[in-house]
């Protein structure tokens, strides 16, 4: 049975809702709930993936497209529907900028496209050199679990941008706020980690923010970080060059922070 994935965004408007399916399908009959409803009747045996934008919104015009597969399916034992509920991410042009496409992140991740990230590194100076804060990487994360990381880091959702994604994920993450101008941007990384069915694409916007912060200053988002701790960026850049710790930090990343603060 082939598969055809379908996106259903909700907050795009009833044109780009039907506009999309209809170049998923191939059919550009497609132009509202009927004319879908109608197409799918006339349809043998087909497997729908819906990734559907999570938004806590309620009868939009996705919502609707997505009760027409779903009652084509009930009336139709050879259409089968598999619902995905996702976050929609950004894109990016070839000039790395951000455009106003968005994709589900699970999609993305699995077809390595190039999406928007942001990494933010707080750093703190001591007699002894720089420091940086890591996080540990919550188990169940489906990348790198249980691995030191940046210390927030997140993705540019639909409809947004860096600097004040960086923000967002400060505040999700370790649950602190910081001001806009104390979140210094210190360059652009590209990255992919591949891993199973894993393919994912990374912009990267880096920032540093310079601040001595407390573990109990912080309150951790427990389904993205199990624990937080300071480590010296030399020493950790040799603990990573000898594989005795477990961490999914670039060495190239560090060495744009040692640039930025010394």
């Amino acid at each position: 049975m082939d598969t055809t994935d379908i996106f259903l965004n909700r907050l795009a408007d009833t044109d780009e809702v039907y506009s999309t399916i209809s170049k998923r399908i191939g059919s550009e009959s497609i132009t509202d709930g009927a004319s879908l409803s109608k197409y799918l009747e006339g349809i043998d045996s087909t497997m729908f993936r819906i990734y559907l934008s999570c938004e806590d919104m309620t009868d939009t015009p996705a919502d609707k497209a997505l009760e027409c597969f779903k009652k084509a399916a009930e009336a139709n034992e050879n259409i089968k529907i598999q619902t995905i509920v996702d976050e929609f991410v950004n894109l990016v042009d070839e000039n790395d900028r951000i455009i106003s496409k968005s994709l589900p992140r699970s999609y993305v991740h699995r077809r390595g496209i190039v999406h928007p990230t942001v990494h933010i590194w707080f750093i703190r100076r001591r007699d002894m050199g720089v420091s940086v804060l890591l996080q540990k990487r919550a188990h169940a994360k489906e990348i790198c679990p249980d691995c030191y990381d940046v210390s927030a880091a997140g993705h540019v959702t639909q409809g947004g941008e860096f600097r004040h994604t960086a923000l967002r994920e400060v505040h999700e993450e370790l649950g602190i706020e910081i001001p806009s101008n104390k979140l210094e941007f210190i360059g652009i990384r590209h990255s992919v980690y591949e891993n199973g069915d894993i393919n994912d694409a990374e912009l990267t916007a880096v920032y540093i923010y310079r601040g001595d912060i407390h573990r109990n200053e912080l309150t951790l988002q427990k389904s993205e970080v199990s624990e937080v701790y300071w480590a010296e960026i030399d020493e950790l850049i040799s603990l990573m060059k000898h594989n005795r710790i477990k961490c999914c930090v670039s060495l190239d990343e560090l060495t744009m922070i040692k640039k930025a603060v010394y």
